[in-house]
């Protein structure tokens, strides 16, 4: 087993890593007040990151889920909001439509996520439905060569701004997880609106989107059959990329703890010469690196779409524990870090995310769970789930 990343790898990271420290990190507290990170994003599509989820025939890089994890790890380091911006250019949007879009449709979008230029939004949650997908009211009709779509999603990102969603839906009013399909809305077509409802803890705007009986081609109606397979599998992406950026949370918290650690002084001496601190940032680091471990085998354990079962352990952990040595940052910083001009407090508040975006840690366990008591191979134990 080799743990080691690629000279090539590494070496697009330290690009990466430089631009987040030099030019993110100074203007993260800026984006606490819901703005868009225009300037971070123009950025990450110069040095490339954009187009890590695109296919090279379509403009991209079309690199590994490794990649992808070990650079939003990197800007989840130093600002949340931005982070998550890139999340939404990388994550399930823009694979599904590689993987699933017809030809026409790629051609005309993918490039110009690669570029900046398009922003993705995907609709999930609504109102009455977030994990409970095989509930879903939004409904597509197909009517011909035509698709009708009617209905309302919530708690959506980048819905201002975006040039296309990704939306999740019933189909012809076909009920359970058998109904559910996918389908591209452009945006600015007739029938669509949004509006910025909800502020959240971690700097974003979230919105409510209505969709009143928007019209589209058929070939925009991209997952029918299966749809609900296919959601998961595509999901199980999205289960590595979310905790990636909480493993950068909870490093570039135990960085910022360590930093002061060095410079507070308290009782005449520094702060990091008493023994409960040394370990208390020891178990922090310990469980970052034990979080590394599980995620990154995660994120290699399947060509396009992650194993579920590690990518949900892997989830679990991570978003728990980011939330957790999070925590303990702001602890060792006492009544400063409780404070917007010190960065871990905004890392707690994104931390705090994690667990509820991408598929709750509660329906993740169920997961993980329900796997260990049906699958279980008897003769020869948990290696016969065939996780190694």
């Amino acid at each position: 087993m080799d743990f080691r990343i690629s000279e090539e790898q590494r070496a697009f990271v330290d690009t990466v890593r430089k631009v987040c420290h030099k030019e993110f990190a100074p203007r993260a507290i800026k984006y606490l007040d819901g703005a868009w990170p225009a300037e971070n994003m123009r950025r990450l599509a110069e040095i490339g990151v954009l187009g890590m989820a695109v296919p090279q025939e379509h403009g991209g890089s079309g690199l590994s889920i490794l990649d992808t994890v070990l650079v939003l790890e990197e800007i989840g380091k130093v600002c949340y909001v931005t982070a998550m911006a890139a999340l939404g250019e990388l994550g399930v949007q823009t694979r599904i439509i590689a993987t699933y879009a017809p030809d026409s449709i790629k051609r005309k979008i993918l490039p110009r996520v690669a570029t900046g230029e398009a922003i993705l939004a995907i609709c999930m949650t609504e109102p009455d439905a977030g994990t409970d997908v095989p509930n879903y009211r939004t409904n597509c009709e197909v009517k011909g060569d035509r698709v009708v779509l009617k209905g309302v999603k919530t708690l959506i990102s980048r819905a201002d701004i975006a040039e296309m969603f990704v939306v999740f839906t019933r189909v012809n009013g076909v009920a359970g997880a058998a109904g559910i399909g996918c389908v591209l809305v452009p945006g600015g077509v007739k029938g669509l609106s949004a509006k910025a409802s909800f502020h959240t803890m971690g700097g974003e705007y979230l919105s409510e989107v209505i969709f009143d009986d928007v019209e589209l081609p058929l070939e925009n109606l991209v997952i029918r059959d299966n749809g609900m397979k296919r959601l998961l599998s595509a999901f199980n992406t999205q289960r590595c990329l979310n905790p990636a950026i909480c493993l950068g949370l909870a490093e570039g918290a135990l960085e910022e703890a360590l930093r002061y650690m060095r410079e507070r002084s308290a009782f005449g001496r520094k702060i990091g010469e008493f023994q409960g601190l040394r370990w208390k940032v020891a178990d922090m680091y310990i469980q970052i690196e034990a979080a590394r471990g599980l995620l990154y085998r995660a994120a290699v354990s399947g060509d396009r779409f992650p194993d579920p079962t590690l990518a949900a352990m892997a989830k679990i952990y991570t978003n728990e524990m980011s939330i957790r040595v999070t925590s303990e940052a702001i602890q060792i910083h006492g009544g400063y870090g409780f404070t917007d001009e010190f960065a871990v407090s905004r890392f707690f508040r994104g931390a705090r995310y994690g667990s509820l975006g991408g598929g709750t840690t509660e329906t993740l366990r169920n997961l993980v769970g329900r796997q260990l008591v049906e699958q279980m191979d008897l003769a020869t134990g948990c290696f016969g789930m065939g996780t190694f």
